[in-house]
């Protein structure tokens, strides 16, 4: 795909972010929010400039409970389910309850995911001189990337820095073709892997602050970029003490089209696409 970039003086202003339409929020944990923040969830779900939300699943429980909120807003909802790493590891008989309800629901669900690899649980505890064993997290994750690429479907990946390399190897051993690392850091080598292998990374509000984020949004190929909130965690900069909304997708794509000296609107439509053809939508 060829992008016509528009002049680097090029500058989108915050009415032109305002009135963007059919934004993608890739990546939100619907489930987690508070009771006191669900009004504000509700309104923006039924936004008229909001496409859909790929939601995420912690486990077994949280699963069933994003599965609701799919039901309530059919299309826009899209519901993704897995077990994120970042927790203390399943029993056996819990993991096969999630796996075999996993498998009766395949259908329902537009990815598998969050799932992936605990880094910071495991630099916590490196950091405070405990024990770490992160085998047991990769084979947790083998049965759902060996979900993905039976069911054809995209996965949703928490992995950065160390620990990406690791979960690329499995996709690629696996087959798995359609990858969401979602959040992504890491050095200049993953990232030309996981470009080469046409993986898609989403960004947050914090590219709007962070240098970090905004240096990987220069480096990643605008064909493989999206966008996402990964609500209800919080942000700082124009988001700052505000309830993490969808609609706040806005924030980051008015950022990223700076970047990339393009059109707002040309960013946006650019971004939704990717997101179309990431998940099938």
């Amino acid at each position: 795909m060829t992008v016509q970039r528009k002049h680097p003086n090029h500058s989108n202003h915050p009415e032109q972010i305002e009135q963007l339409a059919n934004m993608v929020d890739s990546h939100i944990h619907l489930d987690l929010y508070p009771p006191e923040d669900t009004a504000a969830l509700e309104q923006a779900l039924e936004a008229p400039g909001l496409d859909y939300v790929v939601a995420v699943s912690m486990g077994l429980e949280s699963g069933k409970r994003t599965k609701a909120w799919a039901e309530r807003y059919p299309g826009r909802v899209l519901p993704a389910y897995g077990f994120h790493p970042e927790q203390t590891l399943p029993a056996d008989a819990e993991l096969a309850s999630l796996l075999a309800w996993m498998d009766a629901h395949g259908e329902d669900m537009i990815a598998v995911g969050e799932v992936g690899l605990p880094y910071y649980m495991r630099q916590e505890a490196l950091e405070q001189g405990r024990p770490f064993e992160r085998q047991p997290y990769m084979e947790l994750l083998e049965h759902f990337v060996k979900r993905a690429a039976a069911w054809n479907k995209p996965i949703v990946l928490h992995a950065v820095y160390d620990d990406a390399p690791l979960v690329i190897d499995l996709l690629e051993r696996s087959s798995v073709k359609k990858a969401h690392f979602h959040w992504f850091k890491g050095d200049v080598r993953t990232v030309e892997q996981m470009t080469r292998n046409g993986y898609f990374v989403s960004f947050t509000p914090d590219i709007v602050y962070e240098e970090e984020i905004q240096a990987l949004a220069r480096r990643y190929p605008v064909e493989q970029a999206m966008t996402e909130t990964d609500g209800p965690w919080p942000f700082e900069g124009p988001c700052a003490g505000q309830v993490t909304v969808p609609s706040m997708v806005r924030e980051v794509a008015g950022t990223w089209a700076r970047i990339h000296a393009m059109d707002i609107s040309e960013a946006a439509e650019l971004l939704r696409n990717n997101a179309r053809r990431c998940y099938g939508v």
